[in-house]
């Protein structure tokens, strides 16, 4: 690997005029003592540094690129779309379109509002369910991440679990008081909640497979159960399907496991790379949003043709071919093989699984909510992920994200990567 002096470079440069040098935290590479590379181009499942260095990139745009970098179909459909002009503000045909494959996907959206980022979509939806159910309160898991909207940065992940701070100064104390924090798996603590404040609580939003603290995987009823209370006590149920939808398989996570929620929230793939959001649900809910209803919620990008047109391509490449099949089963060999890997070196580290997501934690005891999370070995991981970055391989930079398998990826580039996983929990337990 060339030394990454550029990247090096540019970073301190990018100190000088961007609060830390990058746009979102996890990107500043903190949590494993480097500094973050920058990237020149990417295709495939490969990305390159502008220092010439090729890696097998696990990160996919933290999620949407399901179909890999630069897919040809993508990028002709994004092309056509800028010809005839980048933006409106006006009503698209491709608006249409995408709402359409969005409905015929999950069956309980009737109607969906396209935004322009995962934070407006969960926002939105919850401010839809106060007005619609007339109460105030938002309950969340703890270590869930919806988004940097005030009243969601309550014991949120990702980069705030990297950070090690719970919150973000700057939100109001009323506003964390409208937000209830229950345990993640923990039908009991959900349930007490709800015994004293189930009839103030407007909704519960949950990512059904969550994402931001590591993959955590439900488990057996808590999704059942979290079903069954909202509807007993008149609480609208609300799916952050941001990461998972359309990425488990073609429509929602809920679509396997047969729950409806009351809204769902959906990005990442829908805009297929492209700053998409999106929020729906049953009719005489999404009724009440403007100009339908009174709910106000806009956005001058919302529709927006280039990202229609990003997105639609890609949903209806994934209805029409078996690209599930394919990732999941990539997904299996790649676990398969890691499992071999700890088991050999007599490690007991654990390792989070749904299809063509995976988080491997560094730590003895079975990781299944935010508490069994945050007790992870973060300095051995770190040194577990400079050897991978050492031997081209990008993974996400920090312990509780969780990598993403593409249908660009190949059996040799998951054997690849399992060769330079050998060599980073080798090098992970070595002292110094």
């Amino acid at each position: 690997m060339n030394d990454p002096i550029k990247s090096r470079e540019r970073f301190a440069r990018a100190q000088e005029l961007i609060p830390g040098g990058v746009n979102s935290p996890v990107r500043a590479f903190k949590a494993v003592g480097l500094d973050p590379l920058f990237i020149d181009q990417a295709k495939g499942s490969k990305i390159y540094d502008i220092d010439d260095n090729e890696y097998i990139d696990y990160v996919c745009s933290w999620g949407p690129l399901i179909l890999g970098h630069a897919h040809p179909d993508i990028v002709k459909a994004i092309c056509r779309a800028a010809e005839l002009g980048t933006s409106y503000g006006a009503p698209c045909e491709k608006e249409i379109e995408l709402a359409q494959l969005i409905c015929e996907a999950i069956p309980s959206i009737d109607k969906v509002r396209m935004v322009s980022s995962g934070t407006e979509a969960t926002m939105s939806a919850a401010r839809l369910a106060r007005a619609y159910t007339g109460r105030e309160k938002i309950l969340k898991f703890e270590g869930c991440y919806h988004g940097h909207a005030d009243s969601f940065l309550i014991k949120a992940g990702s980069g705030l679990l990297t950070a090690g701070v719970p919150t973000s100064p700057g939100i109001p104390i009323e506003y964390a008081g409208g937000t209830l924090v229950s345990s993640y798996n923990d039908i009991e603590s959900l349930e007490d909640i709800f015994k004293i404040s189930g009839r103030d609580i407007a909704a519960v939003i949950v990512e059904p497979i969550a994402g931001n603290m590591g993959l955590i995987i439900p488990e057996n009823e808590f999704l059942v159960e979290l079903r069954r209370i909202t509807e007993q006590y008149g609480s609208l149920l609300i799916f952050d399907e941001v990461i998972s939808g359309f990425r488990t398989c073609y429509g929602g996570y809920q679509n396997l496991i047969e729950i409806k929620p009351d809204i769902t929230t959906l990005g990442k793939i829908i805009g297929g790379g492209l700053p998409v959001g999106a929020y729906g649900g049953r009719q005489d809910i999404m009724d009440w949003v403007a100009p339908e209803g009174d709910v106000y919620q806009a956005g001058t990008l919302s529709g927006n043709p280039v990202a229609m047109a990003a997105g639609s391509a890609t949903l209806r490449l994934l209805k029409k071919h078996e690209y599930y099949t394919y990732i999941n089963d990539l997904g299996q060999y790649m676990v398969n093989g890691i499992k071999k890997l700890l088991t050999s070196c007599g490690l007991e580290y654990q390792i989070n699984h749904m299809g063509s997501m995976f988080s491997l934690f560094f730590t003895e005891r079975q990781v299944k909510d935010y508490s069994t999370a945050v007790i992870s070995d973060t300095k051995r991981f770190a040194k577990f992920y400079k050897t991978l970055l050492s031997e081209g391989i990008y993974f996400p930079p920090s312990q509780f994200e969780v990598c993403f398998i593409s249908a660009a990826h190949t059996l040799p580039d998951i054997d690849r990567t399992l060769s330079a996983i050998e060599k980073g929990l080798y090098w992970s337990m070595q002292e110094g």
